[in-house]
């Protein structure tokens, strides 16, 4: 092409990128959507972790610890005394710490991790209507579909099953009226639990339809993880981090077993 054609085109190539610059500019100050193929994360909230029957907050406290060396806001939900009534008593407890961390940080949502009966604690909250301030659910263990233990307990020791145990009776009132859909949409759901479970019976009473469910004995073969110490295993804990990282969570696999050990 001859030069003095060249320059012309070489001209309207340069107006046209610094136009196209110009648009993309104006959109990122007036505050509209990024273009199509550039994904938005959101920056991840503070995170508030549900302890299961009974409401030992201290049982929850080296998952806390972990993720706030992580550079994590994390704060423990305490149950209301006594620590064994209505588990949507200690939904409205969650709901109280949400508020309260959304205003002392000014973040646009929370993450939460439900242990045990915690995570049927944050299915409660979450089907009450707060599905737009949750950004991500982590589940460590718990009977979304109840749990045998309780089932024999209410039958052959009702004096020793009070209410949030007859909740966790397969097919319970509270159960049922979680509804059909278990993972409500525009939150990210991740279910983990321990094949060596002997309190939530079975153990993939833990299976959340939608979820990304995983086993501990899934990423790390073999390893000795019981109901109880899932809370404070290395591996849970740094699959709960990966999970709750900017990015979408994605199941880890047997080739990340020892640097989630580490």
């Amino acid at each position: 092409m001859p030069a003095v054609l060249r320059r012309p085109l070489l001209l309207i190539l340069v107006v046209v990128a610094l136009l196209g610059a110009g648009v993309a500019l104006l959109l990122q100050r007036s505050g509209a959507p990024a273009p199509v193929g550039e994904p938005v994360v959101e920056e991840p909230g503070p995170v508030l972790l549900v302890p299961g029957y009974g409401g030992s907050v201290q049982s929850m406290e080296p998952l806390a610890a972990r993720l706030r060396t992580e550079g994590r806001d994390a704060t423990v939900v305490a149950w209301p005394a006594p620590g064994t009534g209505d588990l949507r008593a200690v939904a409205d407890a969650l709901d109280d710490a949400a508020e309260a961390a959304l205003d002392r940080t000014g973040a646009d949502s929370v993450d939460v991790v439900g242990y045990s009966a915690g995570g049927l604690v944050a299915r409660l909250w979450i089907t009450d209507g707060n599905a737009d301030v949750a950004r991500r659910v982590v589940t460590l263990g718990s009977p979304h579909h109840g749990t045998e233990v309780a089932q024999f307990a209410a039958a052959f020791a009702p004096d020793r099953c009070p209410e949030a145990c007859r909740q966790m009776v397969p097919g319970s009132d509270l159960i049922a009226g979680l509804g059909t859909d278990e993972t409500p949409d525009d939150v990210g759901w991740v279910s983990l639990w321990t094949d060596q479970d002997t309190v939530v019976t079975p153990p993939d009473s833990a299976r959340l339809d939608g979820a990304l469910n995983l086993t501990v004995q899934s990423v790390c073969a073999g390893r000795q993880v019981s109901h109880l110490q899932l809370p404070g295993d290395p591996v849970v804990q740094g699959i709960v981090l990966a999970s709750l990282g900017p990015a979408d969570p994605v199941a880890p696999t047997p080739a990340d077993c020892a640097a989630l050990d580490g």
